[in-house]
């Protein structure tokens, strides 16, 4: 097989008019001046470099592709320049803020092979206060079909720095972020976060992933990143048909790591909501039949432990009638689970194990005033689903149920692909719009890394692609490190809504004693706070919650869904703070957490209404809590506090505080 690189370069005579170094013609900035993106020719193709305030942050790195088809380098000129501007400010249907303002500068450069098969390519490059996108868009030609290889993207940085990242062997995003210097990304998952000299910090990840395949990042260099994309076991990248627009790449550039938190560039380069009514995208929180079964107190498959029973599950709905709890999961309720798993390509989605009344339950939820959420674990069997997916879909309708775990566990779909791939990529959203005809919305575990979607299409609550709070009961490292939560806002987290489904309450694990949760119970309760998704597990048993009825308040109280998001102090892997205002009432709620280290913090309350007062409700490590000695002990407090006021906390190793301010 031959390869085409197309290199985005422009004709000789196209040079001066339109792609002169430091020409106003190939440079867009953002809307307040500071940031700017500009084009640049230089042997071999078409070259972007970034400044912030006059500090460069991207070097020249490299645009273009390499197509199936022959070994010439091809040439391109410009055609037109188009440059337009946009600000609006648009409600989202539930998010971390209700407004966000839409503001950027665009500007499209038209070009057209020369030689060969005069391929018409545009580039899209949108520019904003906090950093910038750019695309390639393949206009409707001639030629009807590409079959893309390869990327020659480059993130190509000003300063050699580190980045924390995770690796790509786990394909379902369930490892460690780690720092490193850039030449030693070895293949590593967007989002990159990246810690930039003189104060900057930088997330390089994609937005709008639409039938193509994920894109990751190889170092090259100290300084260099290249795009590479997930192919097909065939070895293709991407087949395309034109009209076509990849993905787009992209930048937040950030003063504080907060800053990247509350950046929703990701979300703005996305389709407005392609949901005539997405009243039914309702946020929520839920308990389960799930955590016992890691525990090893229960199981998946039909038999004498079998935990999704009739009786059990309607044990599970009367507890969270009793607290206000609006949603239960189940899983392991349909036929399949004792199958061969790395094969497991008969799961039924509309046969439960005899054991499992489903009209009986959710006849049973509804009149408690409580949702059952549904589960559908393929095995990563995706033609097995996909040819059940609206009858499926249908059968839960039919039952009331209108929220889905969904579930992909193997390393590859259907036994060959990729789930990162662009296989996978349309998969996912087939199963996204299948839900969306039957007023469903997706929790999806073992998923392609979030892109933004949310935003068009809302039924996509929250995804896993995180290693969550179930390495906590079995894995065999022990459980996640105390740093791993108060780095997720700033890698992971970036991405978009992560079902981390914390919220344990008892550390002992006999079954597996080489386990636990490695937080303070604090801990556990800030967390609701500081990692978002709008549909937010309490992970542990109706008994464990019982047992600590002050703590679990809270978890009862903490919404999930706001209207402002702040992040006043973070340093990232060492601690975070966070605020939130709730989007239904005038309360506040603050999560503040540490990683093994022990510290004392100290947080402006003026981010609190001037003019009032408020109660703050304290859940705060108790003076000998310690993630591993007694990280149980905690204390509950009330004082009143103004917007004057600077509050201090304190955090045990491993701990957190977590408060809500209730407005007098």
């Amino acid at each position: 097989m031959k390869n085409k690189i197309i290199f985005l370069s422009v004709a000789a005579a196209a040079l001066v008019s339109s792609c002169t170094g430091g020409s106003a013609d190939n440079v867009v900035s953002s809307p307040d001046g500071k940031i700017k993106f500009a084009l640049d020719c230089q042997p071999g193709g078409l070259f972007y470099s970034v400044s912030d305030n006059s500090t460069d942050i991207v070097a020249p790195s490299r645009l273009g592709f390499v197509l199936e088809g022959n070994d010439s380098v091809a040439n391109f000129e410009v055609l037109n320049t188009v440059r337009s501007s946009h600000d609006e400010t648009w409600e989202t249907v539930w998010g971390e803020s209700r407004e966000v303002r839409d503001n950027y500068n665009q500007l499209t450069v038209e070009m057209r092979q020369l030689g060969g098969d005069s391929l018409l390519v545009n580039l899209e490059v949108r520019v904003f206060d906090d950093g910038f996108g750019y695309r390639y868009v393949f206009p409707e030609q001639g030629r009807d079909s590409l079959v893309i290889m390869e990327e020659l993207t480059e993130f190509k940085l000003a300063q050699p720095a580190e980045a924390w990242a995770m690796t790509n062997h786990d394909v379902y995003y369930e490892d460690y972020y780690r720092k490193k210097n850039i030449a030693d990304l070895d293949t590593v998952h967007t989002p990159v976060t990246v810690e930039f000299p003189g104060d900057k910090y930088l997330a390089i990840h994609e937005a709008n992933l639409t039938d193509y395949p994920k894109m990751q990042i190889i170092g090259k260099d100290d300084v260099t990143m290249k795009a590479r994309l997930v192919p097909w076991s065939t070895g293709v990248a991407a087949y395309v048909t034109t009209p076509f627009a990849t993905p787009w790449r992209t930048m937040i550039i950030g003063d504080t790591p907060g800053d990247l938190v509350t950046s929703y560039m990701m979300l703005n380069l996305n389709d407005p909501c392609a949901i005539a009514d997405a009243s039914f995208c309702k946020p929520m929180k839920y308990i389960g039949v799930w955590w016992e079964m890691h525990l090893g107190n229960g199981t998946w498959y039909y038999g004498p432990e079998h935990g999704a029973n009739t009786a059990h599950v309607k044990e599970y709905i009367d507890f969270a009638a009793e607290n206000g709890i609006p949603g239960v999961l189940v899983e392991g309720w349909n036929i399949g689970w004792e199958g061969d798993w790395p094969r497991n390509d008969h799961f039924d989605f509309t046969k439960p194990y005899p054991d499992f009344d489903i009209k009986e339950i959710t006849d049973y939820a509804a009149e408690k005033g409580v949702t059952l959420i549904g589960h559908h674990e393929t095995a990563a069997w995706t033609t097995n689903y996909e040819n059940q997916l609206d009858t499926a879909y249908q059968y839960y309708a039919d039952h009331g149920v209108h929220n889905v775990k969904t579930g992909y566990v193997n390393l590859l779909m259907d036994g060959k692909e990729d789930h990162s791939s662009q296989y996978g990529v349309r998969h996912y959203r087939k199963v996204i719009e299948a839900a969306a005809r039957h007023q469903a919305n997706i929790d999806n575990h073992e998923p392609v890394m979030p892109t933004g979607l949310q935003r068009a299409w809302p039924n996509l609550m929250t995804q896993e692609g995180v290693r969550g709070q179930e390495h906590n009961a079995w894995d065999a490292d022990g459980g996640n490190p105390p740093e791993h939560t108060v780095l997720m806002p700033f890698t992971r987290g970036l991405a978009g809504p992560m079902d981390y489904t914390f919220g344990t309450f008892n550390f002992d694990n006999p079954v597996y004693p080489g386990t636990r949760v490695r937080t303070t119970l604090a801990k556990e309760l800030a967390l609701y706070v500081i990692i978002y998704s709008p549909m937010q597990m309490a992970s542990d048993t109706p008994a464990n919650y019982s047992a600590q009825p002050a703590a679990f308040q809270f978890i009862k109280d903490v919404p999930v869904d706001w209207e402002k998001t702040l992040v006043p102090d973070a340093v990232i892997g060492d601690y975070v703070v966070t605020v939130r205002q709730d989007r239904n009432s005038s309360d506040w709620y603050l999560g503040a957490a540490t990683d093994e280290d022990a510290r004392e913090l100290e947080v402006k309350l003026d981010f609190l209404d001037p003019d009032a007062e408020y109660t703050a409700q304290i859940y705060a490590d108790a003076p000998d809590a310690d993630w591993e000695s007694n990280p149980t002990a905690y204390t509950v407090t009330e004082q009143t506090v103004k917007s004057t006021d600077v509050l201090p906390l304190k955090l045990a190793a491993g701990g957190g505080t977590a408060i809500r301010f209730i407005k007098k």
